[in-house]
């Protein structure tokens, strides 16, 4: 089976920085594209970033473009977000997915593995 499980979520002052960590097992990770999607309290989850099976292209949600940056790294098995300079407003669950897709989506439909999540709390 495949999983996924996110690490890296703390408390964060605004103006800082964090780097979350997606680690997959189970499957041959270049097999996936992957996405950061992210959930606040009482919100519908929301498209983050989305990243190709290659790393070749890439999607941002106009709310952390220029900020926020997806990578991968194939032979780690590992996706990763780094977060800089985030404020209060990224507070949520970030979750990590996967899907089968060659082009990135932007939707959590497509993508059916999903890790647990974990807490970011971006403090003012």
């Amino acid at each position: 089976q495949v999983q996924l499980v996110e690490s890296g979520g703390r408390l964060v002052q605004a103006g800082g920085s964090l780097r979350l960590s997606c680690a997959v097992s189970g499957r041959t990770f270049s097999t996936y594209s992957m996405a950061w999607f992210r959930q606040a309290p009482g919100k519908e989850r929301e498209i983050v970033a989305a990243i190709s099976k290659r790393g070749s292209s890439s999607y941002y949600a106009d709310s952390v473009k220029g900020r926020f940056t997806i990578s991968r790294d194939n032979a780690e098995n590992t996706a990763y977000l780094q977060m800089n300079t985030p404020k209060p407003e990224d507070t949520a669950v970030y979750y990590c997915a996967a899907s089968f897709r060659v082009g990135v989506s932007t939707t959590a439909p497509p993508y059916p593995y999903w890790g647990q999540g974990t807490q970011v709390t971006v403090s003012s």
